[in-house]
């Protein structure tokens, strides 16, 4: 891998990666700065937590106006999380090349997202919904912007957002460039690609070399009585520093939370009945490692970076490879290792291959300790009886005959001069032993 010294970044942004440790572009990074850079459209399919920020974060900064007070950039994400994610390391870099940025999602006051707008941003941040509500009351003007963002698009068209998207584009300079951002590119999203963007470019950065090489993934056997006590002995026997527990709806996510709670556990829930402010807080206590455990939707699945993230559970089993690719992603990231463990009952061992043929790779079965303690039990059994049977065997055994017990006898318990074997009254005609012939 190259090191962004390497790749040109100027020694402003240097001087800030290196205040967090990044040193070394990932494969995304480096592949994608230098087509940004030269202001081509480009579409770059990798999975989550492959660095995609900084891929477009830095290219686009570097290029910016900072005297011209005027919208230059547009980012646009499905989720509010993603919004923040994005946000968060924009505001790093924007203080070192004199931007303003801004980030627009729903659940905030919308009047003082106004305010925020008046002081003319350079780089806005926000979800569809919440970009188009400002466009259609004025007080977002995006006319000048001619380089606009789209991350995550296919999660975009899973939650009926393509539409919007669309809207948002065509207001845009006519000369814009398009950075399309998606882990994979089903139909609908290609066809947006060919209809806004001129020759695209393409990076494509594969799964199995991203996300399995740090993160190690088993399949513990469960039925819906058992999981909750599965969940807790992993917990127990796993000492998570943070660990992620997904589950496919807000009812399971909240039952599942409390009753981790009830057990004594540092758990809480996060989904899209929450409020802006309570999804917020539940996130910031999260990442302070004031809650070990954190139950969501798969609302968390894309976006968050969360340091320290040691376990992903997958409570109830995702519905694709790419839900599955985006989950497990939350640990594992930056080069670090990680543990994903799934659930799965005798009905979805169908869905659990689907995932494994994705990801091209078998996931291991994983016995639990009182289930080990149990087989090496069952096997210390077998050896005794084994061995009793081996005792009895011997005990009942009969010699040969009553000179077969003598220490050291030679003969082994046979008589030579038995009649019985006519070759041994010959072997005794030749060594005298024999009785004479008549």
């Amino acid at each position: 891998m190259k090191s962004f010294a390497e790749m040109n970044v100027s020694e402003k942004a240097l001087a800030a990666l290196r205040r967090y440790g990044i040193h070394e572009a990932t494969p995304v990074q480096e592949e994608a700065i230098p087509l940004a850079r030269s202001g081509a459209d480009v579409i770059v399919q990798a999975p989550t937590g492959t660095g995609k920020t900084l891929a477009f974060l830095l290219p686009l900064m570097e290029r910016m106006k900072p005297h011209v007070d005027e919208a230059q950039v547009l980012i646009v994400t499905p989720t509010r999380e993603l919004t923040l994610q994005i946000a968060k390391v924009a505001r790093t870099l924007a203080e070192v090349f004199s931007l303003r940025t801004i980030a627009l999602y729903g659940g905030q006051d919308i009047e003082r997202q106004k305010d925020k707008l008046r002081r003319h941003p350079q780089l806005i941040i926000g979800t569809s919904g919440r970009l188009l509500d400002h466009l259609r009351r004025k007080t977002l003007r995006i006319s000048q912007a001619n380089r606009v963002v789209l991350d995550e698009a296919d999660e975009m068209m899973k939650r009926g957002f393509l539409e919007d998207v669309e809207k948002l584009v065509s207001s845009l300079a006519p000369d814009r460039q398009l950075l399309l951002f998606s882990a994979t590119m089903p139909d609908r999203v290609r066809a947006l690609a060919r209809r806004y963007m001129a020759n695209p470019r393409e990076v494509r950065i594969e799964a199995e070399h991203v996300t399995l090489d740090t993160i190690a993934q088993t399949v513990v056997d469960t039925t819906e009585e058992t999981k909750l006590d599965k969940l807790c002995g992993l917990i127990n026997e796993k000492q998570p520093y943070l660990m992620m527990v997904f589950c496919m709806t807000r009812q399971r996510v909240h039952q599942v939370t409390m009753a981790l709670a009830g057990r004594g556990y540092l758990a809480d829930e996060l989904h899209g009945d929450l409020t802006q402010v309570q999804r917020t807080f539940v996130l910031k206590k999260f990442r302070a490692a004031e809650l070990q455990i954190l139950v969501t939707t798969d609302i968390a699945a894309r976006g968050l970076d969360i340091e320290g993230v040691t376990h992903v559970v997958n409570y109830d089993i995702p519905r694709s490879t790419e839900d599955y690719i985006h989950r497990i992603g939350r640990t594992g990231r930056a080069g670090r290792t990680g543990e994903a463990i799934t659930f799965v009952n005798a009905r979805q061992y169908d869905q659990l291959r689907r995932i494994e043929a994705g990801i091209k790779s078998r996931i291991a079965k994983q016995r639990s300790s009182r289930s080990r303690e149990q087989a090496k039990a069952r096997a210390e059994a077998r050896a005794k009886a084994l061995r009793a049977r081996e005792a009895e065997k011997k005990k009942a055994a009969k010699p040969l005959s009553k000179y077969a017990n003598r220490k050291g006898a030679e003969h082994k318990g046979r008589n030579p001069r038995s009649r019985r074997d006519p070759s041994a009254r010959t072997r005794g005609k030749r060594d005298g032993r024999g009785k004479r012939e008549k």
